[in-house]
Order: C-alpha cells, then sequence, then structure tokens
C-alpha cells in the first residue's frame, strides 16, 4: 500500500473519530442550554391554584378541596421545593395534638425538596426528593408534565393510584396548576 494513501486514510479515519465524539457532544450542549432556557422561566416562587385528579371515567375531582393553599419554589441552582395544605385544613383543639388530630394533620399536609430538571424535549420536569415529609419518598424522582402559558404551570402526574378516602386506589391523573408570585 502506497504510504501516502495510508497516511490519507488514517486521517480520515481520525476525522471520523473526532466527529463521532463531537457530534454527541454538540447535542448534549444544545440540550442542556435549551433545559436552560425552559428552567429559566420557571425560576421563582408558584402559589398554588388548585389541583383536580382526572378519575378513568374523565371526571374530575378535588381531593384537596376547593381551596388548597401551597407554594413551589425554583432556584436558579436547580433546587426546588413543594408543600401544600389541604382545604379545609384539619383543625386541632390544643397544642397537644391526640392521634387522630396528628393524622388528619399529616394526611392534610404534603412536602418535600430536592434537584429538579426539565427536559423541553419531553416536556417533562424531574423533582429528585431529597428529603420529604413521607421518609419512603427520599431518592425518588418525580417526573411530571408541565405546561406553561404565561404566569400559569400545570404539573401534570402520570397515572397513579389514588390514596384519597373512598378511591378505592383507583389511577388518576393530578393536575396541579400554580400562579407565579410577583
Amino acid at each position: 500500500m502506497n504510504p501516502k494513501k495510508a497516511l490519507i486514510k488514517k486521517s480520515e479515519f481520525l476525522a471520523l473519530i473526532v466527529l463521532l465524539l463531537v457530534i454527541p457532544l454538540l447535542c448534549f450542549a444544545q440540550n442542556r442550554a435549551g433545559n436552560k432556557a425552559i428552567a429559566r422561566k420557571v425560576v421563582g416562587t408558584w402559589k398554588l391554584v388548585a389541583i383536580e385528579a382526572a378519575r378513568p371515567s374523565g371526571e374530575v375531582v378535588r381531593d384537596w378541596g376547593q381551596n388548597p393553599t401551597g407554594l413551589i419554589i425554583y432556584d436558579s441552582g436547580g433546587r426546588m421545593a413543594v408543600q401544600f395544605v389541604r382545604d379545609p385544613r384539619p383543625a386541632a383543639t390544643s397544642n397537644n395534638l391526640t392521634t387522630d388530630e396528628m393524622k388528619a394533620a399529616f394526611d392534610g399536609y404534603y412536602a418535600y425538596f430536592g434537584t429538579y430538571e426539565f427536559d423541553e424535549k419531553e416536556g417533562t420536569v424531574t423533582h429528585h426528593v431529597q428529603g420529604s415529609l413521607r421518609p419512603f419518598e427520599v431518592g425518588a424522582d418525580y417526573t411530571r408534565f408541565y405546561k406553561l402559558s404565561g404566569d400559569r404551570l400545570t404539573l401534570s402526574t402520570p397515572p397513579m393510584r389514588s390514596a384519597a378516602a373512598g378511591s378505592g386506589g383507583e389511577q388518576r391523573i393530578y393536575n396541579l396548576t400554580w400562579e407565579r408570585v410577583k
């Protein structure tokens, strides 16, 4: 084989290797930039407007009441925290809660914090739970579909079993609607 041809073949081979390594890196960098773009749009504090659960029949129910309250916060460093309270919030008779009052308070409040990642292509945000009111959730990844429209953010779960009283554990899709706090 001609040494000059062998040199060309080696250089073509090296160019191909470089392309195979660089193209995925460029695609990854572009995807990360896209994710940062959507993340910049949601950074801030959002107040809860509604929690609606779609039953398999299509009926919409409000397991958390007509006017639950809550906040979700996304910061620019990739951290998030969420908490919300049932409407009406269970009342307590004193500072010394009974067992039933403690259970009602626990069932009427939800909170966790961690980090987040947006996937603009898939239309999802994943919350990586680092701490939760419910210890079994620590380490979980919760992926939600998001829709951003002006100052409204809707997060939707995939179908999941309901823990609501009287639900029989049926599959429901939960839609949480948030409004930007100005």
